[in-house]
């Protein structure tokens, strides 16, 4: 009851997932290089593949889920626990990440207690009977979420009036020219 309870639990944010894990293989050893190969799938349902170097298994997924997608995060926590006993245990993990500061997804939101204008944080949980995978899953559904909250961040009213007024005052400023 408890394994199906975390794999559903795991399952179950995937209806906003822009990025979605295919393909995970990693090698690692007291005397070798830890090295990931990850395959993903984007939201124009291409496959991208690439093969990265780390400090452990984990790290190298990490690195190259971040160079598929094209994000630039701090991991901010990590937590990995079993959901039952024995050889065969579930393993659950739970994430949280915030964009890097003058990276590629570094937006402000305001602190809805305080007025302040702070970096957001984006947690994500993943479950696998390997505990590589579930750190896999953790991370890309908490990226999933960031990418999500930046796109409706995009597609704001402000935003919109903003591009409205800048594309008035481009039409103002530069004729348009039509086709017959």
């Amino acid at each position: 009851d408890e394994e199906l309870e975390a794999l559903v639990s795991d399952q179950s944010g995937f209806y906003n997932a822009l990025w979605s894990l295919t393909g995970l293989q990693v090698a690692t050893g007291m005397s070798g290089i830890p090295t990931a190969t990850v395959k993903m799938r984007g939201p124009d349902m291409v496959e991208r593949f690439v093969a990265t170097t780390g400090t452990g298994p984990v790290d190298a997924v990490y690195k190259a889920i971040d160079q598929i997608i094209g994000v630039s995060v701090e991991l901010e926590t990590y937590q990995l626990n079993s959901v039952n006993e024995g050889i065969e245990a579930i393993a659950v993990t739970r994430v949280s990440v915030s964009p890097k500061e003058g990276g590629p997804n570094d937006k402000l939101s305001l602190h809805s207690q305080s007025g302040i204008m702070t970096t957001r944080k984006f947690s994500g949980t993943g479950s696998d009977s390997d505990i590589v995978t579930s750190s896999a899953r953790a991370y890309v559904s908490a990226l999933n979420k960031l990418l999500s909250w930046n796109a409706r961040k995009l597609e704001t009213p402000a935003d919109d009036d903003a591009a409205e007024d800048s594309s008035d005052a481009q039409a103002q400023t530069s004729p348009v020219q039509q086709v017959a």
